[in-house]
């Protein structure tokens, strides 16, 4: 048997990746539908299409890339939008935010995961007890509010345990909006605070998030849980951020999954230090480059308050990390 011999036949030639040139231009999607973000599960997303309540489940498009979709935004969405089951829409442009709301998971510093986005208020919700409240977790998400300009205001539940005033003034100083809720109490007073507003409830698992979410919205059926005897930690029972309509349909409220952590290795320095407002006049007295944590500090002197003086401790806990941007 003899060996064949080759020809110009044999020789495979790789086709060029396009037969059409690449083109810069791309649609148009400023008139494409606008829909705000009321839900992100497993990839899809739940949008409420804006001036109406129709209902639409859209995908995010290829186009947006590693770009996030998180509740709150207001996207523009193409495709099936009748809202019937099993349609699908897709999500191809994100409008810019307002504001959001991010952390940092602390054991991947690097790592920075948006929450919400386009909220009028925070809402941070501690329990007076079991689990108990935590100041620097509260001056962490102040941080992350003050920052993107977003009011705070802070919600101390289960107030028929303990008194909730000790640990409220720390915060006195700041002038921030308050409300103490016991077990079964009248929500009309957190109501009034709540409307016309879109207030994203975050804190930490077993504080009451949920419970108050059932409360102010009906067949809302978020999941409750009880707090760990052990750990003294409350048991995850939301797995996602969702948007809520109040039941007077003048608000919107976003519950949380509960974290255990809110990292700042994300925010500037600066920016944490210019939280802390009541220090404000202090600090124009600080020499220059004072790292606000030294002997010649003029903060060591001009805070003599109690109250002040464990929110200082508080500030200078956070710049100790050694994890925040310069």
């Amino acid at each position: 048997m003899t060996p064949r011999e080759f020809d110009e036949d044999d020789v495979r030639i790789r086709p060029k990746r396009s037969s059409r040139p690449r083109t810069k231009d791309r649609p148009d999607y400023s008139k494409a539908d606008l829909a705000r973000v009321i839900g992100v599960d497993r990839g899809r997303s739940t949008c409420r299409i804006e001036g109406s309540e129709q209902i639409v489940t859209a995908m995010k498009a290829r186009e947006l890339g590693k770009k996030s979709v998180v509740v709150g935004d207001l996207v523009r969405i193409v495709g099936d939008i009748s809202g019937a089951p099993g349609s699908l829409a897709r999500i191809v442009l994100v409008e810019p935010r307002s504001n959001v709301l991010t952390r940092t998971v602390e054991d991947d510093a690097g790592f920075e995961r948006m929450i919400v986005s386009n909220v009028d208020q925070i809402a941070i919700v501690l329990a007076v007890a079991n689990p108990e409240p935590r100041h620097g977790f509260v001056d962490r998400a102040l941080v992350v509010a003050f920052d993107q300009g977003i009011t705070p205001l802070i919600i101390m539940t289960k107030c028929d345990l303990a008194d909730p005033t000790e640990f409220l003034a720390a915060y006195k100083a700041l002038d921030i909006d308050h409300i103490s809720i016991q077990r079964g109490a009248d929500l009309t007073e957190l109501r009034s605070k709540l409307a016309h507003k879109r207030t994203v409830l975050l804190g930490h698992s077993g504080v009451g998030k949920s419970t108050l979410v059932n409360a102010l919205v009906d067949q809302a059926n978020r999941a409750t849980g009880d707090v760990n005897d052990v750990t003294g930690r409350g048991r995850h029972t939301s797995s996602s951020a969702v948007a809520l309509e109040l039941n007077e349909k003048n608000g919107w409220i976003i519950d949380t999954p509960g974290v255990r952590s809110f990292g700042l290795a994300h925010v500037e320095r600066s920016r944490v230090i210019g939280a802390f407002t009541e220090f404000k006049e202090a600090i124009e007295h600080c020499p220059r480059n004072c790292s606000h944590d030294e002997a010649d500090c003029a903060l060591n002197s001009m805070i003599t308050d109690p109250a002040a003086l464990a929110r200082l401790a508080n500030l200078r806990g956070l710049l100790r990390e050694g994890k925040l941007q310069p």
